[in-house]
């Protein structure tokens, strides 16, 4: 019997995945959170196979919940189930520690292909994301093009949200952050990038997200 936690805010979501689940060619038992904290309380007290993670889910946000679910349970196979763009968040959560990363939009059987492949103890990737695995390895031998790559996984989280036109702010309490440290996080992305306001971050993030 294959323990499954399906981790998301949204119930419709959590159905989905369950249903998907309930067709795997092995025997599974399927628990369900919808905050993070729901996740470690759970971790703490049952053993699960996978966690199947949105990291958008209410007291998480950030990578460091990967480290914080292996702490629990080193042995668990994290996949990454998201509705944020895959080019920008797949391989930082893969380098965090996530055994996969899916899109939420994903077939149903691609999807129920990423939970058998992390059942297995394999990484799953999508060809996109092989591709962009492929390009780092790459890049580590000539000079970087993409702007994009000379930004730290949490710049690329502030960005993916001022993208989506959230204020300053706003973001800080998302990230659990101070406001004066996303600005200053904000200043570093516009600098690195070499743009000055938000439609030109928009730009930058189109024109180097579709060349990846």
């Amino acid at each position: 019997m294959k323990n499954i936690l399906i981790a998301d805010d949204h119930t419709i979501v959590r159905l989905g995945v369950s249903h998907i689940v309930s067709t795997l060619p092995v025997p599974t038992n399927v628990t369900e959170a919808e905050t993070f904290d729901e996740v470690i309380a759970l971790l703490e007290t049952q053993t699960f196979d996978v966690l199947i993670l949105d990291i958008n889910i209410p007291g998480g946000n950030n990578l460091q919940m990967i480290a914080a679910v292996k702490l629990r349970q080193p042995q668990i196979r994290v996949l990454i189930f998201s509705g944020y763009d895959e080019q920008l968040f797949a391989i930082n959560y893969i380098q965090a520690g996530a055994d996969g990363y899916l899109m939420k939009y994903t077939p149903e059987e691609e999807i129920r292909l990423a939970i058998r492949t992390v059942l297995n103890q394999e990484k799953y990737m999508s060809a996109s994301t092989r591709q962009q695995m492929l390009n780092i390895l790459n890049s580590q031998r000539v000079p970087a093009v993409n702007p994009l790559s000379a930004l730290s996984p949490r710049e690329i989280e502030v960005m993916n949200l001022l993208t989506r036109g959230i204020p300053v702010a706003r973001i800080a309490e998302t990230l659990h952050l101070q406001v004066t440290t996303v600005s200053t996080y904000k200043t570093r992305i516009f600098e690195k990038l070499g743009i000055s306001n938000i439609v030109e971050l928009l730009e930058k993030v189109k024109m180097y997200s579709a060349a990846n």
